[in-house]
């Protein structure tokens, strides 16, 4: 019997400020799962209580004004097994959180922007991004179902871009940056949008200046990473560009993939 398990990653762009939108975009597309990126709202401010009256557990790690992560999940309770990408005890950005749900393990990240390239900010982001790969290299020879879920803040190819040479210089896409997603890509996981529609324009961002999201002049910059054993149980992947045209809402759409869990009991026997 096909058993499936809908998860989104959603850049909601301030938490509170949006809790309106989500509530309604969770009423609405009813994900079993979703990592939660820009929450811009300290630990005691995550409306917590909201969520579990629209049927969600969390797990979050915020941050007062600035970026913050969570995972939401219904009919569950997200097992949190890491707050905190390792590799530098010194970074004190909350970024990335990690939990158990249903047999599988998801990592909720926000990576950082990167803006203005050169310069430091270029610099922590190319340092955070190796410390991804390093933990991804460790997550990936466990051989578990696993996912790496959220906005990582790179366009990989021209396809992902509506006006490449604009971008060029931009931290987002620079090689570097794009040659970090890849390496990290080539250690054997799949992105899951991409592998499903791989020759169309898919955008999950677009600006809020000059009707950006009305003449989708937009980026594909959130992504799904499924580890070797979640990629077999793929069955869809899609932008939920509804939420984006509503009143006051995120620069971000939700993006949502499905998997085949009746599948995982082949994995666990196997």
């Amino acid at each position: 019997m096909l058993r499936l398990l809908k998860i989104a990653t959603y850049n909601i762009n301030g938490v509170n400020g949006r809790l309106e939108n989500l509530l309604r975009w969770l009423k609405e597309d009813k994900p079993d799962v979703v990592c939660l990126q820009e929450l811009k709202a300290e630990d005691a401010r995550f409306p917590r209580s909201a969520l579990e009256r629209a049927g969600y557990s969390a797990i979050w790690h915020g941050q007062k004004s600035w970026n913050g992560v969570a995972i939401l999940s219904r009919g569950s309770t997200p097992i949190l097994t890491r707050r905190g990408l390792p590799g530098d005890p010194d970074d004190k950005h909350s970024r990335y959180i990690e939990a158990a749900i249903d047999g599988i393990l998801i990592g909720c990240l926000y990576l950082p922007n990167g803006n203005p390239a050169p310069g430091p900010k270029f610099d922590y982001k190319l340092r955070w991004f190796r410390r991804l790969h390093d933990y991804a290299a460790e997550l990936h020879e466990l051989d578990i179902p696993a996912l790496l879920v959220g906005d990582f803040n790179v366009m990989p190819t021209d396809l992902d871009v509506y006006k490449p040479e604009r971008w060029r210089d931009d931290a987002l896409f620079r090689p570097e940056v794009r040659k970090a997603y890849a390496d990290l890509v080539g250690q054997g996981w799949t992105d899951a949008v991409r592998h499903l529609h791989p020759n169309e324009r898919i955008y999950t961002f677009w600006k809020y200046w000059r009707n950006s999201f009305e003449r989708d002049a937009g980026l594909r910059i959130d992504h799904f990473l499924l580890s070797p054993v979640v990629a077999p149980w793929l069955k869809s992947a899609s932008v939920r560009r509804k939420p984006r045209s509503w009143e006051h809402t995120s620069d971000h759409a939700p993006v949502m993939i499905e998997l085949d869990i009746a599948r995982r009991e082949d994995y666990e026997q196997g």
